[in-house]
């Protein structure tokens, strides 16, 4: 390899893979996170909060290995997410109808579904109803529960981490490409939004997105360190027309190329989705666009 590379957001020089391969050599007895807890301590790879980025690091090593850049070492057992995957189990939940207007269900509770029983929840409604599912989220992640006056669930979404490059995004942002290689994490996606079968309230979901809006911001610094400038999502057409998010004032920008970011060959076909975004402050394009 002659030219950089940019992987996991990290551009690669030459000089850096073959450093890597000498740690490879010298070290034969390391396993895949030492490794990578290593590359992260050399290269003073952390976040915002100055922890280092592991998973990070390890997706981007299974990236290049991928390529055929180098060889890491065998696994010593199952992967987190192979663990993680295995030790789900659906709970009893309520799916009693929820109908009627939205007058009769509020004030709706957002809770953050970090752990114990609302994780479980939100893991059983995105397992079972959810036309995509859910696996398990690696990166930064926001996962919410929405419940009615009565305390029934009502609503399921997962904010992550935003698309490495969508041009109908990138045009609309007005950013270069060390803008977006800077700045992409003040950008989170919409990744899961899931409205129960059982509940038929009109208006209930762009007021769910309005909601979350006014405080995701908020929640992500808290977590992570910092503020959200804006978010996104893609609409799979014609599944869905993303009529909610229009009437929560969210911004069509264009389509997808029907490219994953995996396709480094060009032969993945992927639905064409339609995107749309959502500015958190009125200077938006001024922090995605800082130097």
């Amino acid at each position: 390899m002659t030219e950089e590379l940019v992987v996991q957001g990290r551009r690669l020089r030459p000089a850096d893979l073959d450093w890597i391969r000498g740690m490879l050599v010298a070290h034969p007895q390391w396993h895949r996170t030492q490794l990578s807890r290593e590359i992260c301590r050399s290269w003073a790879w952390k976040d915002e909060r100055g922890r280092d980025k592991d998973m990070a690091c390890r997706t981007m090593l299974l990236k290049l290995e991928g390529r055929g850049l180098l060889q890491l070492p065998a696994r010593r057992g199952p992967s987190v997410n192979h663990r993680r995957s295995q030790a789900f189990a659906p709970v009893l939940h309520e799916t009693r109808p929820v109908h009627g207007p939205l007058a009769e269900v509020v004030p709706i509770t957002l809770r953050i579904a970090e752990k114990g029983p609302d994780q479980a929840l939100w893991q059983t409604l995105l397992h079972l109803y959810h036309y995509l599912g859910f696996t398990t989220q690696v990166g930064k992640s926001l996962r919410y529960l929405g419940f009615d006056r009565q305390e029934r669930p009502v609503a399921a979404l997962l904010f992550g981490a935003a698309a490495w490059r969508v041009e109908s995004r990138d045009l609309f942002i007005g950013w270069t490409g060390p803008q977006r290689r800077r700045n992409l994490s003040r950008v989170a996606n919409n990744m899961r939004f899931l409205i129960p079968p059982w509940v038929r309230v009109p208006h209930l979901a762009s007021h769910l997105l309005a909601q979350v809006a006014r405080r995701i911001s908020a929640d992500w610094e808290h977590r992570y360190g910092h503020p959200l400038a804006l978010l996104e999502t893609f609409v799979e057409t014609p599944r869905f027309t993303g009529t909610c998010y229009r009437a929560a004032n969210w911004i069509g920008v264009g389509q997808t190329t029907g490219r994953t970011r995996n396709d480094v060959h060009k032969s993945i076909a992927a639905p064409i989705k339609r995107v749309m975004v959502y500015p958190l402050r009125a200077d938006f394009r001024r922090l995605l666009q800082e130097e």
